[in-house]
């Protein structure tokens, strides 16, 4: 009979030898413990050290138990390259070009450290084309699937006026935003979400299934109120044309998907959704944050305001928003200023407007849009902590009318008989 294998296995710490740059550019040499060469590159990285070589060293320093599953990440198994990889790989460039590194040997040395094949490839793959002859901003213009506008843009602007390191440092930042957001939005939605859907079928399963053998204990002779008419009404209808709800369920959600993506759906529901309660209000603080730290790090860079506004439109995700860059542009285009159409359009803050103002009577528009956006950041921060507070109580709520309902149409019958019993 084979040995059974053991779920954990015991794994050695390896001591390593690394050579790296510190964040003030000289080269260090030393020695690190980890468990892995990706687990001492994250050390040295913690330590403000970018590696250059990496070699394990003799010797064990002592045993740690790893389980087996953990080995390789549900996220490393998959082809695709998502936003958090793209911020890392940001990351990791900025810190290399401030360390003194030129950029074709930052590529190689990012590309050799990355564990995810997908993601080793494509940095492979910029650095074979920007060896060749290419810019890094040309590079990644071929591949919009993984580089935004934004980010391209921004590169280009940091290669035309020789300040790499500080536009990849600035593309650290608006990323890091980006990506804080998204996470807290899916983090703070996971429970009220999950609460709901148990809900819907914890309710779908009792009027369908339940409900039916209850009344039928009670007789056809029974009079029941009209709120247990209605329950009933219901059961009936899920147990009859339930297939046929779910597949029309199903229909119109992918119809409501490709109307959504025409130029007419997605307008109509940019505006419905910028105009909806309390979510309005978030969305339009999120694209104002957007708007302000993008513009401002654009110009910053050296890009001029017309190419700056066509790559902000972009990035604020909302067809209604971006028709009013439309119109600010062709206005700016024409001479005008770029404060009195933002004024115009009325969907955006007049403390906004009045920054945008001073900012081109005194020639600092960049600086004082990039000092402001912190300001607005921490407005759309705790207007999305308003929404993520009043989304959990209103699903529960509804839940809860819900349930009354069932509850009250299930009991009424049972109280009307017991009455009438007791007066007979």
């Amino acid at each position: 009979m084979g040995a059974v294998k053991p779920f954990f296995k015991v794994r050695d710490v390896v001591e390593y030898s690394y050579k790296a740059v510190d964040s003030e550019g000289n080269t260090v040499a030393g020695v690190v413990d980890a468990a892995n060469r990706k687990a001492a590159i994250g050390a040295l990285s913690l330590q403000g050290r970018f590696v250059l070589d990496l070699a394990e060293a003799k010797g064990l320093m002592g045993k740690i138990y790893t389980a087996k599953i953990a080995q390789k990440s549900i996220f490393s198994l998959s082809g695709r390259i998502h936003s958090k990889d793209i911020l890392a790989v940001t990351s990791q460039l900025s810190a290399a070009l401030r360390a003194g590194l030129p950029l074709l040997e930052a590529l190689k040395i990012i590309a050799a450290q990355q564990s995810r094949p997908k993601l080793k490839e494509l940095l492979s793959n910029i650095a074979e084309e920007v060896s060749s002859g290419d810019s890094l901003s040309a590079v990644m213009a071929k591949r919009p699937a993984v580089f935004s506008r934004l980010y391209v843009s921004m590169i280009q602007a940091g290669e035309t006026a020789g300040i790499l390191e500080q536009t990849m440092q600035q593309l650290t930042e608006l990323l890091s935003r980006e990506e804080k957001i998204k996470t807290n939005m899916k983090t703070a939605s996971v429970y009220p979400v999950s609460v709901l859907v148990a809900g819907l079928i914890s309710v779908v399963f009792i009027v369908a299934f339940i409900l039916p053998r209850v009344f039928d204990t009670l007789g056809a002779e029974t009079v029941m109120p009209l709120p247990t008419r209605i329950l009933i009404g219901i059961s009936d209808f899920f147990r009859s044309y339930g297939l046929f709800l779910l597949v029309g369920f199903i229909g119109g959600w992918f119809c409501f998907r490709r109307w959504k993506q025409g130029e007419q759906g997605r307008l109509r529901w940019d505006w419905f959704v910028l105009h909806f309660p309390v979510l309005g209000s978030v969305i339009r603080s999120i694209s104002v944050g957007r708007f302000a730290r993008t513009l401002g790090a654009l110009t910053k860079g050296g890009i001029g305001i017309l190419e700056s506004l066509a790559v902000v439109r972009d990035t604020l995700n909302n067809e209604v928003l971006g028709r009013s860059i439309d119109a600010v542009t062709e206005k700016v285009r024409t001479g005008h200023s770029l404060a009195d159409p933002l004024k115009d359009s009325d969907l955006f803050p007049p403390l906004l407007v009045q920054i945008v103002s001073v900012g081109e009577h005194t020639g600092k528009l960049d600086e004082m849009l990039l000092n402001a956006a912190d300001t607005f950041d921490e407005q759309a921060d705790s207007a999305v902590q308003r929404l993520l507070a009043l989304f959990p109580l209103f699903m529960i709520l509804i839940l809860a009318v819900v349930i009354f309902f069932i509850i009250m149409a299930t009991l009424l019958p049972i109280m009307m008989m017991t009455m009438g019993e007791g007066l007979l």
